[in-house]
């Protein structure tokens, strides 16, 4: 999948997170803002890259501010943004190719 303009899904509310995805240069380059990003950076990360990973999306710049998110939150911001990013908006396979 080809991100084709900028896109945020989420908010800076506490328990959740704002993804911002932008066309990238060639590679994912990955941003993360967080206040608990000692503890849970390297999971924040993991989850976002498997995410697009499953998404098929290896050409993105991606920025991540995390208020506290669970696993599932981050996932589903990062796969809101992306689908809005390519303008997708019906027939989202959630649950399905999105794993």
């Amino acid at each position: 999948m080809e991100i084709k303009k900028p896109a945020i899904a989420g908010t800076l509310e506490s328990s959740d997170c704002q993804v911002t995805v932008e066309p990238g240069d060639g590679s994912v380059e990955f941003s993360l803002e967080s206040a608990v990003i000692h503890q849970y950076g390297n999971q924040i990360r993991k989850v976002v890259m498997q995410t697009l990973d499953n998404l098929g999306v290896d050409n993105v710049r991606i920025s991540v501010v995390d208020k506290g998110a669970l696993d599932c939150t981050i996932k589903a911001r990062v796969e809101g943004a992306v689908f809005r990013s390519v303008e997708q908006m019906k027939n989202i396979p959630w649950g399905g190719a999105v794993k």
